[in-house]
């Protein structure tokens, strides 16, 4: 009988069989993405289903993803790559779509179905489910989010935890405190000072050495380090160690300390090569006091002057702007660069520039600090800065002076330095004036306009600073994270006070240690790669620790005041003799040229003040990139600052363009130059000088190796570059709605939003 059965098969494969597809759904790929937390970080609230707004008036590039609110961030995580975008410039803090809460100025909430909107704070309540988020940063963004997929509740729950934790009432919410707390008992290196890779350590001005080391940099024989105020027993809102005139003593300092506003006695910023001192002081309260207390300080001033000169006080707030009025010029450039859509505005761009007066403003300050140069440099006068608390005006001008006298503070580690010293550590009110609580009324950006005002020398004499725009900007940047402790504070001792309660909150053994040790922004590994912190480096930057190579060995070098540069200078052609001739000097009507014309660049037969010879006289020498500098004072000089404040505005951009193409065919030369001296004294086996062990690697991001894949690329290149505006700034449409209807009478820089106000 035949089985009934079929038969086996006998074929047998060995192939592998094929992978089972993956039919995960985008939505569960959404709700499965995670954000990338630090320690101390935590989630309070997500939202899934969210759409990240690309472009203004169409929804073809929107990104899809889940929306995560943490103690520390707002972070927009996606699958998906970002449209458009050729480069990113990676925060190894912040991913590419992350905005820092102490960066947010306001938070708007919309609802297109009531027709609502609402300026979200802490102690708002949230009466609609929102369909749209906007954020506008004070970094000049405005990133916008659309709700029309998620979860109404959800939504609502994340911008209510939004609102909450961007605007903190005590100090201590900031999320430094918990990620410091997380991670103080891990091993760290706990110097005085911070190295970016391998070289001098920045000053933290901290301790009695870095004032001494300091002292004797700048041969201040006749100066000593006072310790008189340590535990801060009398000023709260000065270091702990500063430093004096030899010829008072701790119980002169204690004795008239009374007499200051905050007791901020004369301080002492930096020595003239010739004997000239830099000094910061506030006003004197007691006026009974005041003539002999004045007295006694200048007389203690002047003893510390070989020659024993004058003492000529500057009174801040008499020659230049108040902190509000630099605050109205700034809130009036936020609308300038980010509010009013260039279609509308651009026949009257410069005008609005011109009446917004931060040119101005940035102008007054680089003027008066060439003021108090030629004071110490001509006349050989010891300079006091005076003000009413003395740590807001001073402190830019005290800065700008040093930048443009000591070629030490146009390096990267001396600028660091400065910083510490002039605004850390010398009581700067970072937290007020960035309003890190959102509750100050003394919010003000002076240290932007600091900046700018470096911003300024570097784009007038580029081969004398060792930094880049690109520095600055990130620095800018930087001021709005609120995880280092460089920028947190009001002064030292509000750090050591604050870090201590919570320390003892939080049962952290301290030991020895005066408050918590908070990171340091000048360790700029923990932000950027060793590649892309090579954008700091300036390629066209000489510094005189660089040997030349000749005849195959290194020579020594020593620059003296023969050795000048004058292909930077970019003085107007027919500028001879320190004269400049009347057609080159004749502006436009109402032009900016107009009403900032320099008094020390006068007509002919003009009666020229000594002051204004000095100034007329040192235009007409080639600049010594290793001596002093002097600003250009010409409305054609003084320009704005697009890679800060115009970044993120696409109709802004020169794609392929802007100074950042010849940043990169200079960096391609300069990396060159280096391999080839490199080549040279491994072939002549000349012994290496210490200094320029800096050069066995090279410092440029574009190299010539094309090992950063950057050497021939030119498509990432723009005038926003390494920042991309795509995703960063997307208004509202405004189509079809006046815009002076929004921008009359605003009292707030968000004023172009279409929709009705909750009621």
């Amino acid at each position: 009988m035949f089985s009934m059965k079929p038969p086996k098969p006998t074929f047998r494969s060995y192939l592998l069989p094929p992978p089972k597809e993956d039919k995960i759904s985008p939505e569960t790929k959404i709700k499965k993405l995670e954000a990338v937390l630090l320690p101390g970080e935590i989630v309070v609230n997500e939202v899934n289903f969210v759409r990240k707004c690309i472009a203004t008036d169409t929804s073809q590039y929107d990104l899809w993803g889940k929306l995560v609110c943490t103690n520390f961030k707002l972070s927009f995580i996606t699958d998906d790559p970002m449209p458009l975008q050729k480069f990113h410039y990676k925060n190894l803090l912040l991913g590419e779509h992350d905005v820092p809460l102490t960066c947010i100025e306001q938070i708007v909430v919309v609802n297109d179905t009531k027709r609502k909107q609402k300026i979200l704070t802490s102690n708002h309540k949230l009466k609609f489910n929102p369909t749209e988020l906007i954020i506008y940063c004070k970094d000049f963004r405005i990133v916008r989010f659309r709700f029309d997929e998620a979860g109404p509740e959800s939504a609502k729950k994340v911008c209510l935890a939004l609102a909450h934790y961007s605007q903190p009432t005590d100090l201590q919410l900031l999320f430094a405190f918990e990620y410091v707390g997380k991670s103080y008992h891990k091993p760290a290196d706990k110097t005085n000072g911070i190295d970016p890779g391998g070289g001098p350590k920045t000053s933290l001005f901290e301790t009695y050495s870095d004032w001494d080391r300091e002292i004797r940099r700048t041969d201040a024989s006749e100066w000593r380090v006072c310790s008189v105020n340590e535990g801060y027993m009398i000023s709260t809102c000065l270091p702990e160690y500063f430093v004096v005139p030899s010829s008072l003593a701790d119980t002169d300092l204690k004795q008239y300390s009374h007499s200051f506003v905050g007791r901020r006695m004369p301080v002492w910023c930096w020595n003239h090569p010739n004997g000239n001192a830099l000094v910061r002081m506030a006003s004197i309260k007691d006026l009974l006091q005041q003539r002999k207390v004045d007295q006694r300080i200048c007389n203690a001033i002047t003893r510390s002057h070989p020659q024993r000169s004058d003492v000529y006080k500057s009174d801040l707030e008499k020659n230049l702007p108040t902190i509000q009025e630099i605050q109205a010029a700034f809130v009036k450039l936020k609308h300038l660069c980010v509010i009013e859509p260039f279609d509308e505005t651009e026949e009257k761009w410069l005008s609005l520039l011109e009446n917004a007066r931060w040119l101005e403003y940035v102008r007054t300050f680089l003027r008066h600090s060439a003021e108090l140069v030629y004071m110490l440099e001509n006349k050989h006068l010891s300079v006091v800065l005076q003000e009413e608390e003395g740590r807001d005006l001073s402190c830019i001008v005290a800065s700008l002076v040093q930048v443009m006298l000591d070629p030490y503070f146009r390096t990267i580690i001396g600028f660091q330095s400065l910083i510490q010293k002039e605004w850390v550590v010398a009581g700067f009110p970072f937290r007020d004036r960035s309003n890190h609580l959102k509750r100050s009324d003394k919010e003000s950006p002076l240290f932007v306009l600091f900046l700018d005002c470096v911003w300024q020398l570097l784009d007038q004499y580029p081969a004398a600073f060792q930094f880049t725009e690109t520095y600055l900007t990130v620095l800018y940047d930087s001021t709005r994270i609120s995880l280092f402790g460089t920028f947190l504070f009001n002064c030292p001792h509000e750090r050591v006070k604050q870090s201590t309660e919570f320390a003892i909150g939080k049962n952290i053994q301290l030991g020895d240690e005066k408050g918590l040790k908070f990171p340091s922004v000048w360790d700029w590994s923990l932000q950027f790669t060793a590649a892309d912190r090579a954008l700091f480096n300036n390629p066209l930057y000489v510094g005189k620790s660089v040997a030349p190579v000749q005849n195959g060995s290194v020579k020594s070098f020593k620059r003296t005041k023969k050795n000048y540069s004058s292909t930077l200078r970019g003085m107007p052609p027919s500028f001879k003799n320190g004269l400049i001739s009347e057609q080159e000097f004749l502006p436009r009507r109402n032009s900016l040229i107009l009403k900032l014309k320099p008094e020390f660049l006068l007509q002919n037969g003009t009666q020229v003040s000594e002051m204004d010879q000095y100034f007329r006289e040192w235009f007409s020498k080639p600049v010594n990139l290793h001596g002093g500098l002097l600003p250009q004072l010409f409305g054609i000089n003084i320009k704005l600052w697009k890679l800060c404040y115009l970044r993120w505005v696409p109709e802004a951009q020169i794609n392929n363009g802007g100074f950042i193409t010849a940043f990169q065919k200079i960096s391609l030369l300069a990396d060159e130059i280096e391999k080839l001296y490199k080549n040279i004294r491994q072939y002549r086996s000349s012994p290496l000088p210490a200094r320029a062990l800096e050069m066995e690697q090279s410092r440029m991001y574009f190299r010539a190796d094309g090992l950063n894949g950057t050497c021939g690329n030119t498509d990432i290149l723009s005038s926003s570059f390494p920042f991309s505006p795509v995703g960063n700034l997307c208004r509202r449409s405004i189509l079809g709605t006046p815009l002076s209807k929004f921008l009359s009478g605003a009292k707030i820089w968000l004023s172009t939003e279409t929709l009705a106000n909750e009621d």
